[in-house]
């Protein structure tokens, strides 16, 4: 290959590597049905890729070639079940296993046919058995779409691209002297496009299920503004947590109380739909900056409340704090209307007035004589430079902690 081959397709394993790391941050969050069909579908798309490309240790054509035939039909089966998993097809287990067992079926027919063919033939009807494998899977998809199924176009994009890819690495692996140039960066982009419409449309489709997941588990107390606990379920969870540590009163319970100070003025100047943009926008930022092992649900109509059961080393307690002012008070353009045309097109620059306390207590406190107290101190705050408010407990006092200082 060229420099510039290698280039190309450099960056089609690249894209690959980024799904694949993609893939194992779902895992880690617990998202093994999402880590599971990233991975399966990147690692399918790459081998395929490197087949037709010629990694394979075979010295033989003829060889080679009857394999290709076989690696063509296999990873049609496979992405093509991947597909219809993902437009919904095989929700119901019978129709999912005739699914399975019908394209295993063709499957092996295929390739028990190809071997009635020279190896030169044999790859290119592996080829053509994929690419009208792919055909269907774009029919599927476009019958999505006219019933009314919005994330199906997603999958338009995707078998549109694959199919550009199938048939130039065919032709390179049919071909591979007399190939135009142009052949490979069309195939290597159609590759990367392909991976890219197949990662939107699984996050699409797999964001609604998180999402419906939490409303299953918190029911009621599930707030779909901000998707988190709402501000009853948030005394519970205080609660949970003070009760713990009566059985460990060695590991101290972190309080952090976040108050926005200017959702009122935000609302008589821009409605109510400005307002709960504004929400999201905090909850979202919180969300991506908060540990793992700090629960959080709505305080008030203007807050949050992070909690942590273990604030023995107070000092993470404190960076956090910083992080959270420092994430929150970070300006955003917020949609003024609800009008689905004009939600992503932000009309009201806004900054959040953020005001942060922190207190780590191990006394026999009542939780909600604790949780007023940090609101308190997260008001104070307001008035502070730094925005995070602490209660010293050597003095006694609420101070300001200011970013160059230690607590």
């Amino acid at each position: 290959m060229h420099m510039w081959e290698i280039g190309f397709w450099g960056a089609f394993f690249g894209t690959v590597a980024l799904m694949l790391t993609a893939s194992l941050a779902a895992y880690v969050r617990s998202r093994e049905r999402v880590a599971l069909t990233a991975a399966l579908s990147s690692l399918v798309s790459a081998l395929f890729v490197a087949a037709f490309l010629g990694g394979l240790p075979l010295a033989d054509p003829d060889h080679e070639s009857r394999l290709l035939a076989h690696v063509a039909i296999v990873a049609a089966a496979v992405l093509g079940l991947m597909l219809w998993a993902e437009l919904g097809l095989m929700r119901n287990p019978a129709a999912a296993r005739r699914a399975r067992m019908q394209m295993a079926a063709l499957g092996a027919a295929t390739m028990a046919a190809s071997w009635l063919l020279d190896p030169w033939q044999a790859l290119a009807f592996g080829s053509a058995v994929a690419v009208v494998v792919g055909c269907g899977g774009l029919f599927m998809t476009l019958r999505s779409t006219w019933i009314g199924d919005r994330l199906a176009w997603n999958g338009v994009l995707a078998v549109a691209f694959m199919l550009v890819t199938l048939i130039g690495l065919t032709w390179i692996a049919l071909d591979r002297d007399g190939v135009p140039w142009q052949v490979h960066p069309v195939s290597a982009l159609g590759g990367m496009a392909y991976l890219a419409a197949l990662a939107s449309m699984m996050w699409r489709r797999y964001s609604y299920l998180i999402e419906l997941r939490e409303v299953l588990v918190q029911g009621p107390s599930y707030d779909p503004i901000t998707r988190m606990r709402s501000n009853a379920e948030t005394g519970n969870m205080v609660g949970m947590a003070f009760f713990r540590q009566q059985q460990d009163p060695d590991r101290p319970v972190g309080v952090i109380a976040v108050s926005i100070g200017n959702f009122f003025a935000l609302e008589q100047l821009h409605g109510r739909a400005a307002v709960n943009h504004a929400l999201f926008v905090c909850a979202s930022r919180l969300r991506r900056c908060v540990p793992a092992d700090v629960e959080m649900g709505r305080l008030s109509e203007d807050g949050f409340l992070l909690v942590t059961r273990n604030a023995s080393d107070f000092q993470r307690l404190v960076q956090l704090g910083r992080t959270v002012a420092q994430r929150l008070s970070r300006p955003v353009a917020l949609s003024t209307s609800t009008a689905a045309s004009d939600l992503e097109a932000g009309k009201a620059q806004w900054a959040a007035q953020v005001g942060v306390g922190l207190i780590a207590t191990t006394a026999r406190s009542r939780p909600s004589a604790v949780v007023a107290m940090a609101r308190d101190m997260s008001r104070t705050a307001w008035s502070y430079s730094s925005r995070v408010a602490w209660h010293d407990l050597a003095s006694g006092q609420i101070a300001e902690l200011r970013a160059t200082e230690t607590a």
